[in-house]
This record gives C-alpha cells, sequence and structure tokens, in this order.
C-alpha cells in the first residue's frame, strides 16, 4: 500500500514539506484510540533472537531510525511504534539555526537516494530536553553538532553543552563531525582536532555519577589512511562505538537530473561504500569496538550484508521513506531466520 499508493502521491510535493506533513499525520493518528496499538500489533515483531545486548544497552531488535529525521525529537514515540528498536534524534546544536536556505532537501528518483544540504537545522538541545521528558520507554541516540556560527577552535565548548543537557534524558550519544553541509566541520574529523574532542566528552562523561556510551559518526568519504586513524583513535579515547556511515558527497554512478546538486548523498548509491568502511574498521581493529551500519538500506538483504560486514546493528534513513515502516519488519524477520539456521 505505501510503494503504490501513499509514496506516489507524496513524492509529487516538495520533499522538505512533505516531511512536515507526515510528521503530522503520524501525530494525529496516533492520538487516536487504539491506533497506536494497532500500528506497533502490525509492525512491531517480538522475538529474543533479536535482542542486542552492546555497550551497557539492551536492544530489543538492532535496527534503528538514524540521525535526522526526527531532528529535533519531536516525534520518537510515534515513530517506535512502526518496530524500530531504538531512535536517534538530532542533530542537536546548543542554540536553534534555521540551517541552509530552500531549497535544501532533493529526491533523486532515479537512483533511490536523496542529497540533503539541511545544515543542522534544529530548535536548540533545550527545546528537545523538554519533550524528551515525555519519552515512554523509547531507547533514544542523542546525536551532537556544533553551532554554524562556532568555529572549530571552540567547536569542544558545543559538544559539550549539549552532551550535559541530553545526558539525563538519552541512552547513548553519537558524535557527529562528518555532516558535509556545516562549513569545515569535517575538518574535526582530523586526529588532532577528534582527539581532543572525545577526550574532553570522556572526561566529561567520567565526572557523571553514571557514564554513557560515545560513539562517532564517520563520513564514507575518508581514506583507508583515515580509517585507520579512526580506529587509533577510538583506541586512544575509549569511545563506545562508531557509526559508519554519515552521507556522502560523490555522485558516482548517478542517473538523475538533479544529482549535481551540492550536499550529502543518502540511499542506495551509498550502500556499496558504506559496507566497505563497515567491514575496513572490523577487519582492521579486530573487531575491536562495535559498529552501527547505515547507508543504503533499502532491503533486510542490504541489512544483513551490513551484518555480515562487521556492523552490530543498523539504521534506516532513505530506505525507510522510499520502501516504508514494512522495511523494519522484513529486516527483523530475515535476521531471525539466519538466527534459527545458525543454530
Amino acid at each position: 500500500m505505501y510503494k503504490l499508493i501513499i509514496r506516489p502521491i507524496l513524492f509529487w510535493f516538495d520533499p522538505e514539506k512533505v516531511h512536515y506533513f507526515t510528521f503530522s499525520i503520524i501525530r494525529f493518528i496516533n492520538k487516536i484510540p487504539l491506533v497506536s496499538s494497532i500500528i506497533n500489533s502490525i509492525y512491531r515483531i517480538e522475538d529474543p533472537k533479536l535482542e542486542r545486548e552492546l555497550f551497557g544497552l539492551k536492544f530489543k531488535n538492532p535496527v534503528g531510525l538514524a540521525a535526522g529525521f526526527d531532528k529535533d525529537a519531536k516525534l520518537f514515540n510515534e515513530l517506535s511504534n512502526f518496530g524500530f528498536g531504538f531512535i536517534e534524534i538530532g542533530t542537536l546544536t546548543p542554540k536553534a539555526q534555521p540551517g541552509n536556505p530552500k531549497k535544501r532537501l532533493f529526491r533523486l528518483k532515479l537512483d533511490s537516494a536523496i542529497i540533503n544540504r539541511m545544515g543542522f537545522n534544529n530548535g536548540g538541545v533545550i527545546e528537545a530536553v523538554e519533550r524528551l521528558k515525555k519519552n515512554q520507554n523509547v531507547l533514544i541516540g542523542g546525536n551532537i553538532g556544533k553551532n554554524k556560527v562556532t568555529p572549530n577552535e571552540n567547536a569542544v565548548d558545543d559538544y559539550k553543552i549539549c552532551f550535559n543537557a541530553l545526558f539525563d534524558f538519552v541512552d547513548y550519544f553519537v558524535v557527529n563531525v562528518s555532516s558535509p553541509n556545516t562549513p569545515n566541520l569535517r575538518a574535526l574529523q582530523d586526529k588532532e582536532p577528534l582527539t581532543k574532542l572525545l577526550k574532553v566528552l570522556k572526561t566529561e562523561n567520567s565526572n557523571k555519577e553514571t557514564q554513557k556510551p560515545i560513539l562517532l559518526k564517520i563520513a564514507p568519504d575518508l581514506t583507508d589512511d583515515q580509517l585507520l586513524d579512526i580506529i587509533d583513535i577510538v583506541s586512544d579515547t575509549k569511545i563506545d562505538g562508531v557509526i559508519a556511515t554519515n552521507t556522502t558527497i560523490s555522485r558516482k554512478g548517478l542517473s538523475s537530473d538533479n544529482k549535481k546538486e551540492t550536499g550529502g548523498l543518502s540511499g542506495k548509491p551509498l550502500a556499496n561504500r558504506s559496507t566497505e568502511v563497515i567491514r575496513f574498521l572490523a577487519q582492521k581493529s579486530n573487531k575491536a569496538f562495535p559498529i552501527i551500519g547505515v547507508g543504503g538500506i533499502h532491503t533486510a538483504k542490504d541489512a544483513l550484508e551490513k551484518i555480515e560486514a562487521g556492523a552490530d546493528l543498523v539504521q534506516l534513513y532513505t530506505g525507510f521513506i522510499y520502501e516504508g515502516p514494512k522495511l523494519i519488519k522484513e529486516i527483523n524477520k530475515a535476521l531471525i531466520i539466519q538466527s534459527s539456521n545458525t543454530l
């Protein structure tokens, strides 16, 4: 129904407007008595074979929603009804910011992809915290970044503000230094500034009564040498894991007319490179840390490939938009079958 009827209608309209319209619809229908329970019963699968324990957290299933979809933590309770094992909100910044000028979100239908140059548009971390106080037992990741006007030499302060504001309201943190849509942000992926940033956050973490996992989200455009640096940084700073990968600036092999739009590319064209990065990190580190795989997952087979390459969990974004919520259920079913076959 989604791909045959709903998606074709939605795809007639501007993607950013559709995003907010869809949020309104999902919020509205979930207020109708019993609808949340019905959606949950359709899409959610409960099975011990799906449960995962990583960095001290128990995930009901390994399929999550990637950051960028629910930037401001406005719909995480409702979205969890589609069967996600966890929801990552953000990227959040200390102060509210409008992001880049519109139009800034583009569908590449021929490529089953999206280009975005949103630029960390969000209402600021404090507003998000107020909504997170209404969490109904959803496992939440907090993806944090810096404001556009904050120079890189002061970026650590922005990450500290977000870390401390969110600490009591999220289950794990993701340090985002890999978005291509904030000027010079990716320079923070270089070994020296990244090590400094992560060590500061680890110190903040150690000063708390209990600690929260800290993960790093990396770009798919890193070279092998840079990926080896990432492995060294994870070892040196003792953070808890890596999310591979963010969007790409590559436009290789695209067919859509709007392929030259600037911004980060997500969707099917990213699938192979994302999996390559996962496999490289897993093999070269001897699987020394957990990896969350994201990028180009449009089928259950795509998710299984990420897991076979070394991912412990997976996340959806563009695949969720193109394929609809049944994709979550299909992945979880495939994982149960895989688990049963290996017994």
